[in-house]
């Protein structure tokens, strides 16, 4: 057991490596092009999917005899941050779509996604 969770952390090291490097060269290159959208949202998602990891390793390693005070804050927390997530790049995706229809179709499929996870997390038991 004590290999797997050493293969793990370092699975999880090299995943933020890659992803800090990708959002360095995609925050890099939009300020070059002067794109101060683009810079701000690649910060913006990079700076929730940090805050995202943290509270899911929080969540992870709360005690089995942690209060639900604290268990539902974090629940609440990672929520939160996916929902940020979500809405981040769906505006995103749905800036670069030609005609209304197809963004109709990406904000249904963010909201649904959003719904679902609140049901997810909060009320399945």
């Amino acid at each position: 057991m004590g290999d797997e969770v050493g293969a793990n952390a370092g699975l999880v090291r090299v995943g933020l490596v890659v992803v800090t490097l990708t959002s360095a060269v995609a925050a890099y290159r939009a300020a070059a092009a002067g794109d101060v959208g683009s810079t701000a949202f690649v910060a913006a998602s990079y700076a929730t999917l940090l805050l995202l990891f943290r509270r899911l390793r929080a969540y992870e390693r709360l005690p089995p005899e942690a209060g639900d005070d604290r268990r539902g804050r974090l629940k609440r927390d990672v929520w939160a941050l996916c929902t940020l997530l979500t809405v981040l790049f769906t505006w995103k995706v749905a800036a670069l779509m030609p005609s209304w229809h197809v963004p109709a179709v990406v904000w249904t499929m963010a909201v649904l996604t959003v719904l679902g996870g609140f049901f997810a997390l909060f009320r399945h038991p």
